[in-house]
């Protein structure tokens, strides 16, 4: 029985909509031809223009998260460098920083108003550079830089000692034994981060959104948002089509990954091999390394608070005229108000009911092993895995119309509800399944000696063991789903507003100053989030990506 309801579960909030949005795409046309509606689509010049700008710019990210994530990669964990924590930290900051968020902070960084080049006399006059398809690529590639950065760092740890001592025995010198042992044997693992760049990146909403629609540069994401927003259901079926696209795309990529990492050479297992010593040049190495981050990771959060400090665009920023006005105005602001509201109660509501449906799924399939259970764990990845704008539509187009004694949920909050429980089940249900593999098994198999109860094993002895994870992953939730725009933009109506939609709102309406002061809220309120997740963190490592 409590395998059947997880079975309704994840199919009714994730697997159900999806297949009613791909069905949808292989409708016949107007004139009932076969496949017609997707001919139609894809004979359109802007779907064409549409797909070639992700390709580009999803193909120009990809470069530049593989270049800086190699790069770095390569640094803290092949050299002793000092203060490595709090440069993986920063390195990793991209992961906490909504998209929307990290888009607007270097708007306000590279704009001709902007608060810390505006006094340098470097400001860029006219239109800001990043409003086109390579400041589209240059910020998605930091963005996603460290899903590279991870993969290589992970792929740097399982080397063994062994391989880079006899490399210096044969008289290889610390450079050759970095190009022609480790790097090698990375390969696989910078593949498969780059595959995963790109799926996030042809996927991702609120750079293009915030960069593109200005600029007038079109991708695919954006392009269903505008078709949504401007004609409303009755162009369902279109955007199902560029959906779809957008899934086989990304299908390809991940699937390229797997093939990447099945051909990957198994390496010996033995223990990793030490730092390499920098020597002298460790100091200038360090000082790049602090001057880069500072610039991609840190100036762009000032100018963002320089922003929301500033009492107008334009005005200089000085003690004489920073004004604590845009926050009170922000926050003083109903709709924001409610918005935020709207976004605490939501995130929280999602994380926890993701918490009490992944722990009993997890004993299902890890403690239990049922096998109808194992293959639900893969399928409830489906909801995270495709584009965000994918799964919004799918629930626009499942419950849109009314349901047999609830009516249509469309307009209301429950629709953001049951789209944030299906994208994030997977942040709960990763960790507590890591934790599982680890538990001892013997307890479990004590408790069915004695005959204990199936609710008792999972409350009395698995779920204590796995609630450290399971917490982690609910702050890790609330943390994606407090700032999200992809699902929130397509699905909000009045009075269901969240931050994320106010955020881009008041940018889109070019009140900059205010989106800035409610961006420096909101990111208090992911970094304060990160403090409690990490305490959780201690004790399920796993977890979190920065440990």
């Amino acid at each position: 029985m409590l395998a059947a309801l997880v079975v309704v579960y994840v199919t009714v909030i994730g697997l159900w909509p999806l297949a009613r949005l791909f069905l949808t795409a292989f409708a016949p046309g107007d004139e009932g031809q076969v496949l017609g509606l997707m001919r139609d689509t894809l004979d359109s010049r802007a779907t064409g223009r549409a797909l070639w700008n992700t390709l580009e710019a999803g193909g120009g990210s990809v470069l530049i998260s593989v270049l800086l994530g190699v790069a770095l990669a390569l640094l803290i964990g092949a050299l002793n460098l000092r203060a490595r924590v709090a440069m993986t930290f920063l390195i990793l900051s991209p992961l906490l920083v909504p998209s929307q968020i990290m888009a607007l902070a270097w708007i306000e960084l590279l704009g001709s108003s902007s608060p810390i080049l505006g006094p340098l006399g470097l400001a860029p006059e006219g239109t800001n550079p990043l409003y086109s398809g390579g400041g589209i690529a240059f910020l998605m590639g930091i963005e996603h830089m460290p899903l590279v950065f991870i993969a290589t760092r992970a792929a740097l740890t399982s080397i063994p000692n062994d391989l880079v001592e006899a490399a210096r025995i044969a008289g290889a010198r610390n450079a050759a034994i970095l190009m022609r042992v480790i790097l090698p044997l990375c390969l696989p693992a910078i593949a498969a981060g780059g595959t995963l760049a790109f799926a996030a990146a042809i996927g991702n909403f609120g750079v293009p959104a915030l960069l593109g629609i200005p600029g007038r540069y079109s991708m695919l994401t954006t392009l269903i948002y505008q078709r949504l927003n401007g004609f409303g259901p009755s162009v369902m079926g279109q955007v199902a089509v560029l959906a779809l696209i957008l899934v086989a795309m990304a299908g390809v990529a991940l699937a390229l990954r797997a093939v990447v990492m099945r051909l990957a050479v198994p390496v010996p297992g033995g223990r990793s091999f030490a730092r390499f010593d920098a020597g002298r040049a460790r100091g200038p190495i360090e000082a790049g390394l602090w001057i880069f981050l500072a610039v991609t990771m840190v100036l762009p959060i000032l100018a963002l608070l320089g922003t929301a400090l500033s009492p107008a665009l334009g005005v200089d920023l000085s003690f004489s005229t920073v004004t604590l006005g845009n926050f009170a105005e922000t926050l003083g602001n109903g709709t924001i108000r409610r918005a935020l509201m709207n976004s605490l109660w939501l995130s929280f509501a999602a994380a926890a009911i993701s918490m009490i449906v992944a722990v009993p799924f997890v004993w299902l399939s890890h403690v239990a092993r049922l096998r109808s259970m194992r293959v639900m764990d893969v399928l409830a990845d489906l909801p995270f895995i495709v584009p965000g704008t994918v799964l919004a539509l799918a629930m626009i187009l499942v419950f849109l119309p009314p349901l047999p004694g609830i009516g249509s949920i469309y307009g209301t909050p429950m629709i953001l509800l049951v789209a944030y429980l299906a994208r994030f089940l997977p942040l709960v249900l990763r960790p507590v399944a890591a934790t599982a593999t680890q538990a001892e098994p013997a307890l479990d198999e004590a408790a069915r000696i004695f005959n204990a109860p199936t609710w008792a094993r999972i409350t009395l002895i698995f779920a204590p063991m796995v609630t450290p994870a399971a917490l982690a992953g609910a702050v890790l939730v609330v943390m994606t789903a407090i700032n999200e725009l992809t699902l929130s933009s397509l699905l909000w109506s009045s009075g269901s507003e969240t931050v994320g939609v106010m955020i881009f709102s008041l940018q889109y309406e070019g009140n900059s100053t205010s989106a800035a002061a409610l961006s420096t809220v909101s990111l208090l309120l992911v970094f304060a989030l990160v403090v409690v997740a990490d305490r959780f963190g201690r004790h399920a490592p796993d977890a979190l990506p920065w440990r």
